[in-house]
């Protein structure tokens, strides 16, 4: 089981990674924060100082057509932000 899916790349989390040492991630619905932890330390080999997570709920949408009315969701998912230990950084773009 991998617990870690993808960095989450948007502005927000680019300008806290810059300023305040935290990233964020996408990770398995199922993981605790200490299975992230180390996960993150094994995977990036820094030091983690804590782990904040969140739940998003599937967005669910419907669209007037032809046919008649479609109606779907996204998947849910768990976002994780992992705070780095002080002069330790992850670079995410190093193998572009």
């Amino acid at each position: 089981m991998s617990i870690i899916i993808k960095p989450i790349i948007t502005e927000k989390v680019t300008k806290q990674s810059e300023l305040l040492n935290r990233f964020g991630f996408v990770v398995d619905r199922k993981a605790n924060k200490v299975q992230i932890k180390k996960a993150v330390e094994a995977a990036y080999g820094i030091n983690v100082v804590s782990v904040n997570t969140m739940n998003v709920r599937p967005d669910r949408t419907s669209k007037f057509t032809k046919s008649g009315l479609i109606s779907g969701k996204t998947n849910a998912i768990k976002k994780a932000f992992v705070l780095v230990q002080e002069g330790e950084t992850i670079d995410f773009y190093n193998n572009i």
